[in-house]
């Protein structure tokens, strides 16, 4: 995933372009996870999910389109054939998120999780996971394991929802996770907050993998 992160970073950072942007690589992804899921996408769309101006979705948008992974027409942006393969290569590997209340192991209002397949053995000690969340205002975040058919904090063996059933069913059914995957969750006061700093979580583990 390393080619596709860099990718990433390099729309955010056209060459050539000299605008302070207000977006970010958690936002290039979030675009693009609306377009996987939307015939077209309108700008406004874009700003009331983005949570950024109509001059930084055009801008976006605009960077999109230099890389060949969107187009537009009077009904909204879509993604061309490239962009389909591009988001792809992020489906299979990010393959589900879910929001969940507060419990034990993310207490704030709002919790957003992400399902990253196949990566429990780049995880350390889930420090580097809450330190990437915290840098888009997330207030904290907690990084499982899947192993033995159970969530395990990272370096324990011991069932960490044991005393949470709810929890435990939530992230069953909403992740469907399997052997060896991981499940980053990023806790804020706003929810949206608690879903891009998950983002930029997520896509910052992926880079150093």
């Amino acid at each position: 995933m390393q080619n596709e992160i860099k990718k990433l970073l390099n729309i955010v950072t056209r060459k050539g372009s000299s605008k302070i942007l207000t977006f970010s690589t958690p936002h290039v992804f979030k675009a693009l996870q609306m377009l996987s899921r939307q015939k077209y996408v309108s700008r406004i769309s874009f700003c009331n999910e983005l949570h950024i101006g109509e001059g930084a979705v055009r801008t976006l948008t605009s960077h999109l389109k230099q890389d060949g992974m969107v187009d537009s027409i009077r009904a909204g942006t879509f993604l061309t054939p490239k962009g389909k393969r591009f988001t792809k290569k992020f489906s299979d590997t990010i393959t589900s998120q879910c929001t969940i209340e507060s419990c034990n192991i993310a207490r704030e209002k709002y919790n957003h999780a992400f399902l990253v397949k196949n990566h429990a053995g780049i995880i350390c000690n889930g420090m580097d996971q809450r330190d990437f969340a915290i840098l888009y205002g997330a207030k904290s975040a907690t990084t499982l394991l899947f192993e033995n058919n159970q969530f395990v904090f990272p370096n324990e063996n011991k069932n960490a929802l044991a005393d949470d059933s709810k929890t435990k069913e939530i992230l069953l059914e909403k992740l469907s996770p399997e052997e060896n995957d991981t499940i980053i969750i990023t806790s804020s006061d706003d929810p949206f907050v608690a879903e891009i700093s998950a983002i930029n979580s997520v896509l910052c583990t992926l880079a150093i993998s």
